[in-house]
């Protein structure tokens, strides 16, 4: 992929935002129609909370090293033309301009996307947009305004410029200490998940923000930290612990605090029980024909049940056993109780409610493309809308 040489010429804002040839025409039922977003954002976190954006309308531009751009675009196999499906994943209803920061022609191309812009979302490490002029502190004055999204690694001037992937937060936030199987053994979380959670604290703080401009008429500068969001979506496994000072450890499918509620074997391979209140568990002792269970002394609450996790998981495991695992789902849905098969990828997509999660996209570039739409609804999103994630500096053309 060759750089094309921006034709931009300031201070004419107006057409370097006109040349940007955004697709998406007429958003007027989209709540963010009218904004203008600066992306300075790459890998996953900055790049799933810009479009988001952009899904709910936003004009997003987004900001690559040219001849290289966001790193992702080289995360496969598999790719889909020059760039991985990784890339795909995140960068949806923008466009891409190319440009070399470092270059001063290109700054001053980059300086009037920002001026036309309501938002600025960056994911650098502190001190390199600062290296720009192209902080908030640099440009808060000139553009009173704007909405500044910084999301770096660490909020806390403690660990200010470390680096922030999301393997590491999985580390240092402590999900690697209690994800895992029982035998203490840790696993990672199969997706980027707290890269995505920072995305859409990320999200939140912006429409925050732009509702305060809108009562103040002031843009600010907002933070995210990868770790503070990690940190924020430990939910009940930190309050359990601040409760209690007791540090979780690997458990496997099981739930810390709710039992009976993890992956159970049956004949023919595991399906996942939810028995999240008593009712649940009454009704799964007569599903499975031993409703004595039920009124045991060791079970008959879930703080009971949960003390006793060990005896009351062994029985059901002898009984789950018994039969095939599609038999039980069936019965325990029957019965009002919480249960689901283990699927895999295929299995999800291949089902009603996973094949409506994919929308295809008109790619001049790389053909089709099958994609995962957004899960927001009634908002007026529109998955025939979708323009593709773009070439690097299509924009320029």
């Amino acid at each position: 992929m060759g750089r094309v040489t921006p034709h931009y010429r300031l201070p004419d804002v107006v057409s370097v935002r006109s040349r940007l040839n955004v697709a998406r025409t007429d958003p007027a039922d989209l709540p963010l129609r009218g904004v203008v977003v600066a992306d300075f954002t790459r890998v996953l976190a900055g790049p799933l909370a810009t479009m988001v954006l952009a899904d709910l309308g936003a004009e997003v531009i987004k900001i690559e090293q040219p001849g290289v751009g966001d790193e992702t675009r080289g995360w496969g196999p598999p790719f889909v033309g020059d760039d991985a499906a990784y890339f795909l994943s995140a960068n949806r209803n923008k466009r891409s301009v190319a440009l070399d920061l470092k270059s001063a022609s290109d700054l001053e191309v980059a300086r009037a996307v920002i001026a036309g812009a309501d938002v600025l979302v960056e994911n650098f490490r502190p001190g390199v947009m600062a290296s720009f002029g192209l902080d908030y502190e640099s440009l808060g004055d000139v553009h009173p305004h704007l909405v500044y999204c910084s999301m770096p690694a660490f909020a806390h001037e403690s660990q200010s410029g470390a680096p922030g992937y999301d393997l590491l937060m999985q580390a240092l936030a402590g999900y690697l200490s209690f994800t895992g199987s029982s035998d203490g053994v840790p696993a990672k979380i199969g997706v980027a998940l707290l890269d995505e959670v920072a995305g859409l604290y990320a999200v939140v703080a912006i429409l925050g923000a732009l509702r305060l401009r809108v009562l103040n008429g002031a843009g600010r500068h907002v933070t995210v930290g990868l770790f503070e969001a990690s940190v924020a979506g430990l939910a009940n496994q930190a309050a359990s612990y601040l409760a209690s000072g007791t540090v979780p450890s690997p458990a496997g499918t099981s739930h810390p605090s709710i039992v009976p509620y993890q992956m159970f074997e049956a004949a023919d391979g595991g399906f996942v029980l939810a028995a999240a209140n008593d009712k649940h568990f009454l009704a799964t002792c007569r599903v499975i024909g031993r409703e004595a269970l039920s009124r045991d002394p060791r079970f008959v609450t879930n703080a009971h049940r949960t003390v006793n996790r060990s005896e009351l998981v062994e029985l059901l495991h002898e009984e789950f056993r018994r039969r095939p695992a599609v038999t039980w789902v069936e019965e325990l849905r029957r019965a009002g109780v919480p249960a689901a098969p283990v699927r895999d990828l295929g299995e999800v997509f291949a089902s009603p409610e996973g094949e409506a999660m994919v929308t295809e996209v008109a790619d001049p570039v790389r053909g089709s493309l099958k994609m995962v739409r957004s899960p927001l609804r009634g908002i007026g999103l529109h998955p025939a809308d979708y323009t593709p994630p773009p070439v690097l500096g299509e924009g320029e053309r």
